[in-house]
């Protein structure tokens, strides 16, 4: 199973943070798509995989109730 990555965003080929403003819908609909995915693979989680990873169950349900659109 693969878990969420860990590679920092520039590295994945996402788009820079530095400079929302020049962000082209395209790719916040992107960020969006990778949000909702990494968080519904994060609600998949046994609770001991989320503690391999340092989350609590309440941490983690937190995280995968937000929107895509938020951080």
């Amino acid at each position: 199973m693969s878990l969420v990555s860990t590679l920092p965003d520039a590295a994945r080929g996402a788009p820079s943070r530095a400079r929302p403003e020049s962000r082209s819908l395209l790719d916040t609909l992107r960020l969006w798509r990778r949000r909702a995915r990494e968080r519904a693979e994060l609600a998949r989680f046994s609770e001991r995989e989320l503690h391999d990873i340092g989350l609590s169950t309440a941490d983690a349900l937190q995280e995968i109730s937000k929107p895509a659109w938020r951080p």
